[in-house]
C-alpha cells in the first residue's frame, strides 16, 4: 500500500537549534530511495507504507545516535486505494482550481 506521510521530527535536549538533525533524517530519506520535500515545520514522504515507516524509525535512530537524548515526532499520514495519487498530483490539483 502507497502512502503519502507528513513528519515532524522534534529532537529533544539538544538545543534550539535543530537543523542539524533534520538534515540527518533527511539523508535517512535519501538513502531509502523514496519521494520527499522538505516544508519549513516538517517532511512529506511518498512510498510503499512498509517503506516510509522503515525510514521514519531510521531517523529515530540516526538522531539518538547523534545524541538527542529524547525526539518528539508528529505524523500525519493518508493512503487510498481508488486510485494511485502522488504528492505532485495533490499539488497540482490545488494549482488548478486556483487557476494557475
Amino acid at each position: 500500500m502507497k502512502v503519502i506521510v507528513d513528519l515532524c521530527v522534534v529532537p529533544l535536549g539538544v538545543g534550539v537549534s535543530v537543523s542539524k538533525y533534520v538534515a540527518l533524517c533527511q539523508q535517512v530519506l535519501k538513502d531509502a530511495g523514496l519521494d520527499y520535500r522538505l516544508h519549513a515545520y516538517g517532511t512529506n514522504i511518498e512510498g510503499g507504507f512498509d517503506e516510509v515507516f522503515a525510514a521514519i524509525k531510521a531517523c529515530h535512530e540516526k538522531i539518538h545516535a547523534e545524541g538527542a537524548p529524547r525526539i518528539s515526532t508528529t505524523i500525519k499520514l493518508g493512503t487510498r486505494i481508488d486510485r494511485e495519487q502522488t504528492m505532485d498530483d495533490k499539488l497540482q490539483s490545488v494549482a488548478e482550481k486556483l487557476g494557475k
